[in-house]
């Protein structure tokens, strides 16, 4: 597997947000179309595969196909970024600065939801044979997820929020855990084992995850979904982003930079019994 020491790769951590932030516009904006276009194909693969076998966790296991091809693309998700570009401000990067990294976060954005939009329209035309037909199964499938996930929410209030921020706290854990796996390992088996398993928990759980929404919620709108624009963006999308965001940096970015960029000074070891001199 080839396996990278934690040390090691948290300094690739730091040095992949530095890099993220110095990236050209054009280039930022490309991979995240395509990083967002290729999850939406592979969330509309497993909502498929869900509704064809009965079964959500051959879904699940097939999923991180998606996740796994971006990057070893070299495409960018929101959730990465989240996690990634920080470290390199903290790190005091030359140049990189709190308005660098929003402008990371803002392109990433904006290309991510660009290719999940775009896939979502035409996954919307295959469902409908070109909106001639009320969509197939996969189809009101995807639908009654975008209904289930924002007005479901909205009817228990403010715990509805809570367990909304929660599930995108723990998603991008997972996700972000996935994006630091990839450099755990230098050859391409040893990356794509790594960011399976934990690709694999979050979307079997059902954890929210900003990427993958940018995909099903447009989807159920276009479907015929009973929600509004309002509803997902109050009742799932500004919500789950800015719970991704705090759990990619807090549970794997800050955490992983602390203890292995930034460790803390050892503990005095006991001197041995024996080797103790003794007090005249």
């Amino acid at each position: 597997m080839s396996y990278v020491l934690p040390a090691d790769f948290v300094t690739k951590m730091i040095d992949a947000g530095e890099a993220k932030v110095f990236m050209s516009t054009r280039d930022t904006l490309i991979r995240a179309f395509m990083a967002g276009a290729i999850l939406a194909l592979a969330a509309a693969f497993a909502v498929t595969v869900t509704v064809q076998t009965g079964q959500a966790v051959v879904g699940a296991l097939l999923f991180p196909v998606g996740f796994c091809l971006l990057y070893l693309l070299g495409f960018d998700l929101l959730t990465g970024v989240f996690t990634l570009v920080p470290l390199a401000l903290i790190d005091k990067r030359p140049g990189v600065t709190v308005r660098s990294m929003l402008r990371n976060w803002g392109l990433v954005f904006t290309g991510n939801f660009a290719g999940a939009f775009t896939v979502a329209v035409m996954m919307a035309i295959i469902f409908t044979y070109g909106f001639s037909t009320p969509p197939n199964e996969v189809g009101q499938a995807i639908g009654s997820i975008g209904e289930g996930r924002t007005v479901g929410y909205a009817e228990y209030g403010a715990a509805g929020m809570l367990t909304l921020f929660v599930r995108a706290v723990l998603c991008n854990w997972m996700v972000s855990t996935g994006v630091v796996a990839a450099m755990m390992s230098t050859s391409v088996s040893g990356k794509v084992i790594a960011m399976w398993m934990p690709i694999l928990l979050f979307f079997y759980m059902g954890f929210e995850h900003s990427i993958v929404n940018m995909f099903l919620f447009p989807s159920g709108l276009i479907l015929g979904g009973d929600f509004s624009v309002m509803d997902y963006l109050v009742w799932n999308e500004i919500p789950t982003v800015l719970g991704n965001l705090v759990g990619g940096l807090t549970f794997v970015g800050l955490t992983l930079y602390a203890t292995h960029a930034r460790t803390g000074a050892s503990r005095a070891r006991p001197v041995p019994q024996e080797d103790r001199v003794p007090v005249a």
